[in-house]
């Protein structure tokens, strides 16, 4: 099974910019519009009563969304990405256990269980001496010791902080307010977040071909 960095650009992924794109929020708006619609979904498709009230329907069509973008990438771009895979098994796993014991509790932790787990591993890898933010990120540009250092710090305490943020919304919200901060809220604060880092990445980046010759 191969896997490649979610920014780092295949041929495939530079000949199918739209499909990329598709197979990564189409699972996520696929769960907004199944949670906002989930009654007349179920009027339409009387079997989807099997899976309980409009969160857990949504939660059965996020699931097949997933699995489904999964294999197409691995069909069409030929690899799959390693944040949306590591996120599509906690997806099927703590999605499975909402709809088998009906209880929202795991979906809505889904998020907090990922972000925590890679804000984790990049902290603790470089607690360890690596910056395993490199592997990811190297085939798109190089930085210096430092600057791999300060990213991954950064990106380490950035998924920490939604990974509370997502603790935050819905155990004080209502469903449809935490699905739609889920598709609407996360996805901009990240755009966001990714951009604030350019002054660093520009600051420590190396040129390998310039450092060969000198």
């Amino acid at each position: 099974m191969t896997t490649e960095s979610d920014i780092t650009p295949t041929p495939a992924d530079r000949h199918h910019p739209l499909l990329k794109l598709a197979l990564e929020l189409g699972p996520l708006m696929i769960f907004f519009f199944a949670n906002l619609r989930g009654q007349w979904l179920v009027e339409k498709f009387p079997a989807l009563s099997e899976l309980g009230g409009p969160l857990f329907v949504a939660t059965g069509l996020f699931m097949a969304a997933t699995i489904l973008s999964l294999v197409v990438s691995k069909i069409v771009l030929g690899h799959l990405p390693i944040m949306p895979f590591v996120s599509g098994i906690v997806v099927v796993i703590f999605g499975s256990l909402s709809i088998w014991l009906q209880n929202e509790t795991f979906i809505k932790m889904k998020p907090t269980i990922v972000n925590a787990l890679f804000g984790v591993a990049l902290l603790g890898g470089l607690a360890f001496g690596r910056s395993l933010l490199g592997y990811v990120f190297n085939a798109a540009f190089q930085l210096d010791a430092e600057g791999w250092r300060k990213l991954t710090i950064r990106w380490g305490i950035f998924f920490l902080f939604l990974a509370v943020l997502n603790e935050v919304v819905w155990r004080n919200f209502s469903d449809d307010a935490w699905v739609a901060f889920k598709v609407w809220g996360t996805m901009p604060i990240t755009i966001i977040f990714t951009l604030a880092q350019m002054p660093l990445v520009l600051k420590h980046s190396i040129n390998l071909e310039t450092d060969g010759e000198t």
